[in-house]
């Protein structure tokens, strides 16, 4: 079966996964950890790419972000990805693949899922048992959404403006949606649709990205559509 690319539309929030290979661990260290953040920013700016949150986990990571051109994830993306490869296995004296394929996206209704995803990306170290509180884990960005530092790589996207009129307020309201949590079910959907790169979103959503690309943006169910009352066969 044919390999289905990836969706990438211009204007529309992508929430995008890359993982090691074999689930093996893709950073050695905190000096690794900061190399790849400062790829993606340094990448991020010059495709023109707005990233909204990250997390960066043992062996994979997640990012949330708008690209304003078709090129700027795949071509921010190749160029991180190959370079951190390079310069980690300099460091480490390894050779051969770190990435488990080429990395994972789609588009998310940003109305409905794009506060939603940040909260998933901010609760995956808690998930994992590394940390009991997100403000603890120094690899997301947690901490810029609450105040508690400022991280030059984020474009907060225009939702998280509207959670408060002051810096205080904002803080205090995205602070109580990743208390609140996602349910497990937004969690699944948001995991899946990246994998499977199927956009999530509700049915006017979907009509809508259908419309500005040739590529299929859902699932289709396999065989020909049901009958119509005038096309049931009639008895003998």
């Amino acid at each position: 079966m044919a390999r289905l690319p990836r969706l990438t539309i211009p204007g529309y929030p992508h929430h995008i996964i890359q993982r090691g290979n074999n689930r093996q661990a893709i950073f050695g260290g905190s000096s690794d950890y900061e190399l790849l953040l400062g790829l993606i920013d340094e990448h991020a700016r010059k495709q023109h790419v707005a990233v909204h949150g990250y997390v960066l986990m043992s062996n994979h990571f997640h990012l949330l972000a708008t690209p304003e051109t078709e090129e700027g994830i795949p071509q921010m993306m190749q160029a991180v990805g190959r370079r951190y490869v390079r310069n980690f296995n300099l460091r480490h004296a390894r050779t051969g693949t770190l990435w488990e394929g080429r990395y994972k996206s789609t588009l998310i209704q940003a109305e409905r899922y794009l506060l939603a995803c940040m909260v998933y990306m901010d609760l995956n170290p808690v998930r994992a048992g590394m940390v009991a509180d997100p403000a603890d884990y120094p690899w997301s960005s947690y901490q810029h959404y609450i105040g508690r530092r400022h991280d030059k790589l984020l474009t907060p996207h225009p939702l998280y403006w509207e959670l408060g009129n002051t810096p205080f307020a904002r803080d205090e309201a995205y602070g109580a949606l990743v208390r609140a949590g996602i349910s497990e079910s937004e969690k699944q959907a948001l995991t899946d649709s990246a994998l499977r790169g199927w956009a999530l979103g509700d049915p006017d959503y979907v009509a809508d990205l259908q419309r500005r690309t040739d590529r299929r943006v859902a699932k289709v169910h396999a065989g020909r559509p049901p009958r119509t009352k005038k096309e049931q066969p009639v008895p003998n």
